[in-house]
């Protein structure tokens, strides 16, 4: 004899294992003294008591099981019974990983604060460390001077130390041989030897207008025009490292039409004696115009 453990309900077939009512599985049990209820197969209910052929009983049809029902064990149960777990297994790691950040976030710029206070400890503890670092400063500062003194022997080679001539008569002579090299390097436009004669800080005065070295240098132009020219009057008036230069010059200049013409201009040229030679510093150069045609 089996029982459901569910409905209650007791089996005499020996064939059966699970409940005809909810397919729970059968239990197997003692015959009871007092039987409640007994559920006989089809073939038991056959009889003329029960049969529906005697007309004095139902009819009992065969047992169909509801279309939703699942059996115990198939899988649908067995899904239903496990993602409960798996959801909480991800719930319980998302709150894990969470407290792990937290954690970090709150421990972890002590941690480095830390480490960061020993390490300097053991640096400034560490006398060899120390004397290091001095050793290592006294070898920077000790290039830097050498570097600024090789520095300064390179540029004292470089110069010329050369003191300035004290004799007018050469000093004339040798500004008057620059004053020629100067009107070829302005007639040829030659820009390279023009910044040799000039000083860095020259300014030229023409008819009143200033210029710098710079764009003396930039708006100098070939002139075609001028076929001759002589200096007069030259005057030289020195004192120590500076030189002044007085003078006339002459030019004879080809017009448009082809015609020579005489040109004359009062010049008062400044030098200083830079890195063993006569620089240009200033110039000014005016029209003579009873020569002007």
């Amino acid at each position: 004899m089996k029982r459901c453990p569910t409905c209650k309900k007791i089996f005499t077939e020996e064939h059966l294992s699970f409940c005809v009512e909810d397919g729970t599985p059968l239990v197997t049990v003692d015959p009871p003294d007092d039987e409640v209820t007994v559920v006989r197969s089809a073939a038991d209910d056959s009889s003329p008591e029960t049969s529906g052929l005697s007309g004095g009983g139902r009819v009992s049809n065969p047992y169909q099981p509801p279309g939703s029902y699942i059996p115990p064990g198939s899988s649908g149960e067995r899904k239903r019974q496990t993602w409960p777990w798996i959801l909480g297994i991800f719930a319980i790691l998302f709150v894990v990983l969470i407290g792990l950040g937290i954690a970090g976030a709150v421990l972890l710029p002590g941690m480095m604060r830390a480490s960061n206070a020993n390490a300097n400890l053991n640096t400034n503890a560490n006398p060899n460390t120390n004397l290091q670092r001095r050793n290592d400063a006294n070898e920077n500062l000790s290039s830097a001077n050498s570097n600024s003194a090789e520095s300064n022997t390179n540029k004292a080679i470089d110069e010329d130390a050369t003191p300035p001539p004290t004799d007018e008569a050469q000093v004339l002579s040798t500004l008057t041989d620059l004053e020629h090299e100067w009107t070829v390097a302005n007639i040829n436009a030659d820009k390279k030897k023009l910044d040799h004669i000039l000083a860095d800080d020259y300014v030229g005065v023409t008819d009143g207008r200033t210029e710098g070295k710079a764009e003396y240098l930039k708006t100098i132009q070939r002139d075609t025009l001028i076929q001759k020219w002589n200096f007069e009057d030259l005057k030289v008036n020195l004192s120590s490292d500076r030189a002044t230069l007085t003078g006339t010059l002459r030019v004879e200049v080809k017009n448009d039409q082809g015609e020579i013409q005489p040109a004359a201009f009062r010049f008062t040229d400044k030098f200083v004696w830079r890195d063993g030679r006569w620089q240009a510093t200033s110039s000014e150069v005016k029209i003579l115009k009873e020569v002007q045609t």
